[in-house]
């Protein structure tokens, strides 16, 4: 497995949207932007119509959209919410999500959770891709 070096540690405490976007090119694609030992961040860039796989986590996410539109699914919520840049959006534990970037343009949001949380899949609701 490869190791992931954040974009912002001791030493680089700051990185700029554009150069990261030119930088990586085409979607999909995704960053670690903070990796420490309590919380991690990932930068994750989507086009239009590619959604994620539906999974929980055993803490709570949040996202932050920087640029385009997203639906997102929450368990419990009776429609999608719908996000655009500079909004927030928050997944609370144990509630299986996905999201699905709509528009014309490629989404970038940046997702925040627990350091060593990931996707977890083992009920019912939950599938990966």
């Amino acid at each position: 497995m490869t190791e992931r070096i954040p974009l912002c540690q001791i030493g680089s405490l700051q990185s700029r949207l554009p150069e990261l976007i030119a930088k990586k090119g085409t979607p999909p694609w995704s960053e670690a932007v903070v990796l420490t030992d309590d919380i991690q961040a990932f930068l994750i860039c989507h086009p239009p119509g590619q959604p994620n796989d539906t999974h929980y986590h055993h803490h709570d996410e949040w996202w932050i959209v920087l640029q385009g539109e997203i639906d997102w699914y929450i368990e419990g919520e009776p429609a999608p919410i719908h996000a655009r840049a500079g909004d927030f959006v928050f997944g609370p534990k144990h509630l299986w999500h996905h999201l699905e970037p709509v528009g014309a343009t490629p989404s970038i949001r940046v997702a925040i959770n627990a350091r060593g949380e990931f996707h977890r899949y083992d009920r019912p609701g939950c599938k990966p891709l």
